[in-house]
């Protein structure tokens, strides 16, 4: 036993035996415990040792180069990886889908309650979440590749309702990260980013009889510690590393921003205007959609530019931004700094954001998207030998009220140009991006469309909405001609009705008076009902009352009839 919970790298990293199952932490670089993982690939390059790791993490720790789980991308170090996202750890991603490991694909934020479930002894985590993907068994149950054959997941009916089941399984270790750590191990975070599964990943190892390793940027001493602001409590930590500076950055792109930490807080007016190319032209269409007053999730990639442009169009204010590893509030930031906030108004841990997110709390979620067909599916996560992973997108995608998917129309080279307000096609892309059928649902477009969600595919020419019998062309840019510009580059007809112009404002150079345009809606759009939850959903924030006619649309005749709990109509 160690004595003193201070000690090196290596000598926590000694403690690793053969076979232990290894939790990581981190969201891209933040809150990933750098000094702890180079340690643990220095001593397997040394020793060989330790052999036949089972890694597990829910957001990459990785850079998509050589930092975090990247360093570990060595056979025989690990023989098995149950990972949320695998985009930035490509080196363990070639690994897992070139079969030299056993390796699973699981929902982000399922992982996330796993840590929990199995610090509590339970059997596992029961949830929809998955249903209708690759995640569900009668697909491929999240298995990466054929070598991989143990079901972690499985279908049961309750109550005449189709669930999903992942199986708990102990945490032998947790390598976790904190900011500052007393003599008895117990952890601060003030100058972290996020919290993330730290305290539910240690305390599901320390009730395994397991090891927790946390990595710290300071000591501090004994009894100095406010007992509220500690994160991770002594009882569950058994050792301590204090890493060098530049081991222990805030973020991969950022050694420390006190407004990311909540130490200041930043005035977002002075955030520069977006050049007018594709990527802010999806995000202007896509900033149509924003409920004022509503709570909204922003994905990594293209959404990313929607908080943006809000910010430009002074609405910034009156939305409720939230990013998947906890931040709720402020503004999320993009890049290598994705996952952290500035000016947020809370922080939770990951697994509570997944609790609001799973239980309908979003509003609306902007997401990217790679591959579409008809029936409306969605791929982001495996595309041949690229594997991508899920993320937390089949959680936010599968449970948030409204549901906008953003990206190009066409990948690979494509150019556009705007011209008078009209769009054109200067090069179109090698990679048709509608497809017949996706290689791997990451979004199920005929369950969205049996619940009765509400989903938009938004392009830089053009738009679509899920209906019952799958996609439907619903808007055009200006300047494009549907057959020659849409039709013609899809691998399948959509539905094609009443098709109306893209707002010009989205493509002139200056503001579009956005705020003006969302606190104008009709009351039918202020209002909607979730008939599952029996809720009346009513927004009036900005609602500007001009004429005896808005005062006859506030009147009861104007009101939907909703049911009663007794069965009858209101």
């Amino acid at each position: 036993m160690i004595r003193d919970k201070v000690v090196t790298a290596d000598e926590a990293i000694a403690l690793i035996r053969d076979g232990d199952v290894v939790s990581c932490s981190g969201f891209v670089g933040v809150g990933t415990p750098e000094e702890l993982i180079t340690a643990l690939e220095r001593r397997f390059v040394d020793t060989d040792g330790p052999r036949d790791l089972i890694l597990v993490f829910a957001a990459a720790p990785g850079d998509g180069k050589d930092r975090g789980l990247n360093r570990l991308a060595h056979e025989g170090l690990v023989q098995r990886a149950i990972g949320g996202h695998w985009s930035l750890v490509p080196k363990l991603g070639k690994l897992a889908t070139d079969s030299r490991i056993q390796a699973y694909n699981l929902p982000l934020g399922t992982i996330s309650h796993l840590y929990r479930d199995a610090a509590a002894h339970r059997a596992g985590t029961l949830t929809k979440v998955g249903l209708g993907t690759f995640v569900d068994p009668r697909q491929n149950g999240g298995k990466i590749n054929a070598r991989t054959t143990e079901d972690l997941v499985r279908v049961m009916e309750i109550d005449g309702e189709e669930w999903l089941f992942y199986k708990a399984f102990p945490i032998n270790v947790a390598l976790i990260r904190g900011t500052t750590a007393d003599a008895e191990g117990n952890i601060t975070m003030e100058r972290e980013a996020l919290m993330l599964d730290a305290q539910a990943a240690a305390m599901a190892a320390r009730n395994a009889n397991g090891l927790v390793i946390v990595q710290v940027e300071r000591i501090a001493s004994s009894g100095t510690l406010d007992a509220r602001n500690v994160v991770v409590p002594g009882v569950l930590v058994d050792c301590v590393v204090v890493a060098p500076p530049g081991a222990h950055k805030q973020t991969y792109g950022t050694d420390y921003n006190a407004a990311f930490s909540g130490e200041i807080r930043v005035p977002v007016n002075k955030i520069p205007a977006l050049a007018l190319d594709e990527r802010k032209l999806i995000a202007r269409r896509c900033a149509f959609e924003l409920p004022l007053g509503g709570v909204i999730n922003l994905g990594i990639g293209m959404p990313e530019a929607v908080a943006a442009v809000a910010a430009e169009e002074r609405v910034l204010d009156h939305l409720t931004l939230t990013a998947e590893p906890g931040v709720i509030g402020g503004m999320p930031q993009g890049g290598l700094d994705f996952g952290a906030g500035i000016n947020t108004q809370a922080l939770l841990h990951q697994n509570q954001q997944f609790d609001f997110y799973d239980g309908g709390g979003l509003d609306l979620a902007c997401l990217g998207m790679a591959e579409i067909d008809r029936a409306g599916n969605v791929n982001v996560s495996r595309f041949g030998s690229r594997l991508a992973g899920s993320g937390g997108f089949i959680n936010i995608s599968q449970n948030a009220r409204r549901l906008v998917f953003a990206g190009t129309f066409t990948a690979g080279g494509m150019s556009t140009c705007i011209e008078g307000g009209q769009m054109r096609i200067v090069t179109e892309g090698k990679t048709c991006k509608f497809v017949e059928a996706v290689e791997q649902i990451t979004f199920s477009g005929p369950l969205a469309a049996a619940k009765g969600q509400s989903v938009h595919y938004v392009t830089e020419r053009c738009v679509f909405k899920l209906q019952p019998d799958g996609l439907q062309l619903i808007e055009v840019a200006p300047g494009i001609d549907i057959e020659r510009d849409v039709l013609a580059h899809m691998a399948f007809r959509p539905i094609i009705g009443e098709v109306t112009l893209m707002d010009p404002r989205i493509y002139r150079s200056k503001p579009m008076g956005l705020a003006a345009v969302l606190e104008d809606l009709q009351l039918s759009d202020r209002l909607s009902y979730d008939e599952d939850r029996n809720i009346l959903f009513a927004n009036f924030e900005g609602m500007a009352i001009r004429s005896d006619d808005d005062i006859e649309a506030c009147g009861a005749s104007s009101m939907p009839s909703v049911p009663r709990s007794d069965g009858g109509w209101r």
